[in-house]
């Protein structure tokens, strides 16, 4: 019988407690929303056989908008909780739920793929602040 996400998340968390449960089940969650947006994108994925996978870089993009979805505004603040502050913290994510056989991984999927995605401030924070018109800046001197 097949441990459940849960179960084998509480291994996981044994070996590695940098992250809460909460983080590993948004990526899993984000994991699936990033598939269905390219689905219904109509790109096609490679490895059909083996389910819908996706890049690193898919998947950052992926997250970003489901956290953007999910927490507005407080997105930044509600990762940073979940011991979650940059783009390679999704990545020890993933790579810790490859390790434990929970997700699957091509040959050329290497935690690095995760590095420098993007900023968390302009990806989560930005959107949110009102635009400064020019007519808003204070005068010149």
């Amino acid at each position: 019988m097949a441990k459940d996400f849960d179960d084998l998340l509480t291994l996981v968390l044994e070996k590695d407690p940098r992250y809460t449960r909460e983080a590993y089940h948004f990526v899993r969650e984000a994991l699936d929303f990033t598939q269905e947006l390219i689905k219904r994108r109509g790109e096609s994925l490679p490895r059909p056989a083996l389910g819908h996978h996706i890049t690193g870089q898919e998947l950052l993009n992926g997250i970003r908008d489901f956290a953007l979805a999910q927490f507005g505004p407080m997105a930044c603040c509600v990762l940073e909780e979940w011991g979650v502050k940059r783009c390679e913290d999704f990545g020890a994510i993933v790579f810790n739920l490859v390790e434990h056989q929970i997700l699957s991984k091509t040959d050329n999927d290497r935690p690095e793929d995760f590095s420098g995605g993007y900023d968390f401030t302009e990806a989560f924070v930005r959107p949110f602040r009102p635009a400064c018109r020019a007519s808003d800046a204070p005068p010149a001197d």
